[in-house]
């Protein structure tokens, strides 16, 4: 069975990389740190303006009707460009559950706007101290007539002080296990919440915590049905875990070209590190993990778009190990650099803050493991 990327999508990502190319691939990403966000902002849009954020959009809300494979090789790109903003969050996630879930009116509003890129999404689903099991959600939205009044704080909300909508994780009801959890669309520009900026170690990412005092929405604005939120985040976890591995791929696959570069032209002892056994050997283990998470990667996303029966195992166990493959990797590359594998003038160091800001993101690598195992029934 051949997982392999059709021509028409290595030629997009041909496409991709040529313009990231011309807009300075991580320096986008140094610029977002330096609060310079303009670079950004600019290849966003041009990004849409290529059609990355239509992909998986249906036609008659302006997309391209496209699977999860055909996100592959952008997500990949963006990975190695080490992009900020939310365009996981937003095509990956948020997306498919608005499609499959929501409204015909959700659908009309969202959908459109996601696929010109002039709508971006974030899940808050975090607390303060909290963690990600259902139980520990505690921001509650109390139902009163046709209104939902939201009281609570999410903490470590991806872009919180900038994403236009956040997809909230909030509880409806008593329960336990994920009864009673509810999942609704909030638009920054509508309510009255205060965010607060919170650090990241990776300065690529912007953190927030947001506070809702007696925020009133519609209930037209409940994702599915009331009560029913945990279910439908389970499906988005699918989603975005597979679009999240191909993301980590390219960034992967960057780290292996620049530190095999780096091997070739850094001089000791009369000759290339490159030819010493030891130096070998780790870029041998760094490109034998690329492509095993590569293919992981591929597969992952070949039994999401065709739903096969093993889209769970596959997915989080694709999850689980080219998260620790990404860390392993990045951590080899500032090896190999030495010294200055460390300092801000090389990009090895943001590739390592990036792989382990993945390492707990929606979830810890055990608790992926453990959810591979059930789902092969161990």
């Amino acid at each position: 069975m051949d997982f392999s990327l059709s021509q028409e999508q290595e030629m997009f990502r041909h496409s991709v990389r040529k313009f990231l190319d011309g807009h300075g691939q991580t320096n986008i990403a140094r610029d977002f740190i330096k609060e310079e966000v303009k670079s950004f902002a600019k290849a966003f849009t041009g990004l849409a303006d290529l059609g990355c954020t239509a992909i998986t959009i249906p036609e008659k809300y302006e997309g391209a009707e496209l699977g999860a494979l055909d996100l592959v090789p952008v997500l990949e790109e963006l990975g190695r460009a080490l992009l900020p903003g939310l365009y996981l969050e937003t095509v990956a996630f948020a997306a498919p559950l608005i499609e499959k879930y929501g409204t015909e009116q959700q659908r009309q509003k969202y959908l459109p706007q996601i696929a010109t890129g002039s709508r971006t999404v974030t899940l808050a689903w975090l607390e303060p101290k909290r963690g990600y099991h259902p139980d520990e959600v505690r921001t509650s939205a109390q139902t009163l007539g046709s209104s939902l009044v939201i009281n609570g704080t999410k903490s470590l909300v991806p872009e919180g002080e900038t994403a236009d909508t956040y997809l909230l994780l909030v509880r409806s009801s008593d329960g336990i296990d994920g009864a009673g959890l509810s999942l609704v669309l909030l638009d920054r520009e509508e309510i009255n919440a205060a965010t607060r900026k919170q650090k990241c170690f990776d300065e690529t990412r912007q953190l927030a915590e947001i506070t809702f005092e007696n925020v009133a929405i519609s209930t037209e604005q409940l994702l599915g049905e009331i009560n029913q939120g945990w279910s439908i985040l389970q499906e988005g976890l699918l989603h975005v875990n597979a679009a999240l591995c191909s993301l980590m791929v390219g960034g992967m696959d960057r780290l292996v070209e620049m530190t095999t570069e780096y091997a070739n032209i850094r001089v000791q002892f009369g000759q290339p590190i490159g030819r010493f056994q030891a130096i070998k050997h780790r870029i041998a283990d760094m490109k034998t993990d690329l492509e095993t998470a590569r293919s992981l990667s591929y597969y992952a996303n070949w039994t999401l778009e065709t739903n096969a029966a093993d889209r769970e195992a596959a997915i989080f166990s694709a999850r689980a190990f080219v998260t620790e493959a990404y860390i392993r990797i990045a951590s080899h590359s500032i090896q190999i650099h030495g010294g200055i594998g460390f300092t801000e003038e090389l990009d090895c160091q943001l590739y390592l803050k990036r792989a382990r800001y993945y390492e707990n993101y929606l979830g810890s690598i055990q608790q992926y493991k453990e959810r591979a195992a059930v789902a092969l029934n161990w």
